[in-house]
């Protein structure tokens, strides 16, 4: 049996994959100089220091699986926020300047109360602490504690009318961009256009009703019991463990809902790879890749996905009946 290595003598993941570039920089320069340059290019400088302020008062809820959560420099380290970068790691850098105060989600349409709320408002709600896994669409999966509250709760604020049957979720967009192909001035939220993203923005999510009042389904305000970090969607986002992370949309500026299926910015933009349920099933193959499994970003660990990411017991009951498949 081989001896044990103690994590601590282990190469961290980071300077593996430096040594990894450097060697890639060397074999496309002709120079020790020229080197240099590509390792830099390669290398760009590490993301800043997240600094946030914490939230008041946060109590542990019901909702979290036994998995330890990954660390907070991971979980702010790596994501995909494309307003801001199409790099998964990371759109830090870019969002430092992001503006979240003041800020307000307006909720309307099909409602007896509509009505605007203030963020401090949304966080004078009773905070909980949900540790849930998230798993994205591109095959790699960490696990978050959340902070924030049920969606049901400012739903029933608003009082659906029974003829409601989705809800739609738009995210801030600045209409701005500092990309140099597009033809508008630069923002002061350094936003990207469209152009640049790949896809149309503001970015445009739904569920359906029973999904958004599932005791699941979280209106997040902070991780790790801070508030939330600007790359990770500050000041509030959508959190729903059971599907894709694609669906969970960040920096939310309204809620609306509908007796119609709205329009969602993955589905419009390729609606044979991203369908509207989006619900994590091993058994339905992204058409470039298989969804069977998935790496954990702590360890790079490649383990098996679970259907509706392990939360089967909570919500396959809302999809009884569909094709799963069809009904991607």
């Amino acid at each position: 049996m081989s001896e044990k290595i103690p994590p601590s003598e282990i190469t961290p993941e980071s300077v593996y994959f430096n040594r990894r570039n450097f060697i890639k920089a060397g074999v496309f320069a002709g120079s020790v100089a020229a080197t240099g340059g590509i390792y830099r290019f390669f290398n760009p400088p590490p993301p800043p220091e997240v600094v946030t302020a914490p939230i008041e008062s946060v109590k542990s809820a019901g909702f979290s699986t036994t998995e330890p959560p990954d660390s907070f420099e991971t979980i702010t380290t790596y994501n995909n926020y494309y307003e801001f970068s199409t790099s998964n790691a990371c759109p830090a850098r870019a969002a430092e300047g992001f503006v979240t105060r003041p800020w307000t989600i307006e909720v309307d349409g099909m409602v007896g109360k509509p009505r605007v709320f203030d963020i401090e408002e949304l966080l004078r709600f009773e905070q909980e602490e949900r540790i849930y896994r998230f798993r994205c669409v591109e095959a790699w999966s960490m696990v978050v504690p959340w902070t924030g509250f049920p969606l049901k709760k400012l739903l029933d604020m608003v009082e659906p009318l029974s003829t409601a049957k989705y809800v739609a979720f738009q995210t801030y967009y600045s209409g701005k961009t500092n990309h140099p192909d597009a033809k508008l001035p630069p923002g002061p939220n350094g936003m990207q256009s469209s152009f640049a993203a790949g896809i149309d923005l503001p970015y445009l999510e739904g569920l359906r009703m029973d999904e958004a009042m599932h005791p699941l389904t979280l209106l997040a305000t902070g991780i790790y019991g801070k508030l939330m970090p600007n790359q990770n969607g500050a000041p509030i986002r959508l959190v729903v463990p059971w599907k894709y992370g694609f669906k969970s949309i960040k920096s939310v500026v309204k809620i609306s809902l509908t007796d119609v299926q709205p329009p969602t910015t993955w589905n419009l933009a390729a609606d044979d790879e991203y369908g509207f349920y989006s619900n994590v099933n091993p058994n339905v193959p992204h058409p470039r890749w298989s969804q069977a499994q998935e790496r954990r970003l702590r360890d790079s660990r490649m383990q098996p996905t679970t259907i509706f990411n392990g939360y089967a017991d909570e919500v396959a009951s809302m999809y009884a009946g569909m094709d799963l498949v069809k009904d991607f």
